[in-house]
């Protein structure tokens, strides 16, 4: 039977009003309202019309209810600059992440997760910490980010927003953690926009998303403790002379020159002149737009790993994609546009029934 909730979350994807998918259907703004909230069937001609528009398949209209994501469900970094459309267009895509997510954990056994509840804590920095000695990390400079988050049994998937407008998000979902990274910016702000969702994850849990500027000021500080721990700072960088020396000093790290003169700063190994003096510089340099020395963009292992081991399974893209009833492009978006890489298709080496475990090291 037609779910008029799918079409509400395919119309956001797709980031149209009510009016906007009347006009491209040709029927009226009252028709698809009445559509949507169940009050009137639409007919399989407009059901057609529907998908042909919203480049849905048909198939996905029928299906049961998708648990939605609402603006109170997700903690998103910059709430206050999104327009509703794009806010909507990613809480959708999260929807559809959810529907893969599933279907892949019916076929393998993802690792579990392993991300402490420190709701309690109320510092920041010691919170980063914490983590960094359960995780068993220390001191060393973490060098692939969301391998990390991945291996401790967290869900990264990306977006394709083409907007710096939506960074990144981060939820909660049957005791499973989920992050959404947008790389429309650097690969380095993308690490960062990864520590920050951690931090989200592990200190508000309990505590709802939406906790204002508060909430993002601890995520902020739990990000750059945990990516550039003061210890290992200090010994590396004992004396800072000019903006040359950090660009340098910040491939060790993994971030971008504006996130370690920031804490440098709040370390008071920079002095405010200092800091102020760096600031316009990277300004002057367009810094703030376009990171110098740009590292490798990273990469999931988890999606690359079940993706391989499908194609091996003669499982292919689109039989993914028809399974789920999506379409092709929407999973690639969400899978660091691993579905496009060609893999050669193989017969399983070893095919002893149950479901693969899939294992990350650190």
């Amino acid at each position: 039977m037609f779910n008029p909730n799918r079409l509400s979350l395919a119309r956001k994807r797709r980031r149209l009003t009510s009016e906007g998918l009347a006009k491209e259907i040709g029927v009226s703004p009252v028709t698809i309202s009445r559509i949507e909230n169940g009050s009137n069937p639409p007919s399989a001609e407009t059901i057609s019309l529907v998908a042909k528009v919203l480049k849905f398949p048909i198939e996905f209209f029928n299906g049961p209810d998708i648990d939605e994501l609402s603006k109170d469900a997700a903690s998103f970094r910059s709430l206050t600059a999104m327009t509703a459309r794009e806010r909507d267009s990613a809480l959708a895509a999260g929807s559809i992440a959810y529907l893969f997510s599933d279907w892949i954990s019916a076929k393998f056994n993802l690792p579990e997760s392993h991300v402490p509840d420190l709701s309690y804590q109320n510092d920041p920095v010691a919170a980063a910490r914490i983590v960094r000695d359960e995780w068993g990390i220390g001191e060393r400079p973490i060098s692939h980010m969301v391998k990390l988050l991945e291996s401790k049994g967290i869900r990264v998937f990306t977006l394709s927003e083409n907007t710096k407008n939506v960074d990144a998000f981060s939820c909660w979902r049957n005791d499973i953690p989920y992050v959404f990274l947008n790389t429309f910016k650097s690969a380095e702000h993308s690490r960062f926009d990864a520590a920050h969702e951690l931090g989200h994850l592990v200190l508000h849990k309990h505590g709802g998303p939406n906790q204002g500027r508060a909430a993002e000021h601890e995520a902020n500080l739990f990000a750059s403790s945990f990516l550039m721990p003061s210890a290992d700072l200090k010994s590396r960088i004992p004396v800072i002379k000019n903006l040359s020396q950090l660009i340098t000093a910040k491939k060790y790290w993994g971030v971008s020159v504006a996130a370690l003169a920031y804490r440098l700063h709040k370390m008071e190994k920079l002095t405010d002149w200092q800091y102020r003096s760096f600031c316009i510089q990277m300004n002057k340099r367009g810094y703030r737009t376009s990171e110098p020395k740009e590292m490798t963009r990273e990469t999931s292992f988890v999606w690359k790993k079940v993706l391989e081991e499908l194609w091996a399974e003669r499982i292919s893209r689109n039989k993914i994609a028809s399974e789920i009833h999506i379409p092709l492009e929407e999973i690639d978006h969400l899978v660091f546009g691993l579905v496009r890489e060609s893999y050669e298709v193989t017969n399983s080496a070893d095919n002893t029934g149950g479901k693969p475990k899939l294992v990350l090291v650190d």
